[in-house]
């Protein structure tokens, strides 16, 4: 059995991020919900990833692949299923 969302409740697939149109012109990732001061996106980097300190949190949910993730203190194995928090600076 199939359950729908909550009213007011969003879903998305991999497979939806994975079919949006590619980002749009000076953005790194796809542009898939907005709600208040809360933005989702699909960011898909390939080799290293260019990204800079961002002014606000950011969370990350590594769908596929395997990365190191580097910040000034530390270096960590990611890989499908982990769960990143970024905050702001």
């Amino acid at each position: 059995m199939r359950m729908r969302p909550a009213p007011g409740a969003i879903h998305f697939s991999l497979a939806d991020a994975r079919g949006k149109d590619p980002p749009p012109a000076g953005n790194l990732a796809v542009p898939m919900f907005a709600h208040g001061s809360l933005e989702l996106e699909f960011y898909a980097p390939s080799d290293q990833d260019p990204q800079k300190p961002h002014s606000r949190d950011e969370v990350y949910f590594i769908a596929s692949g395997t990365a190191w993730f580097c910040d000034d203190m530390d270096r960590q194995a990611v890989k499908a299923g982990s769960f990143l928090f970024v905050a702001a600076g």
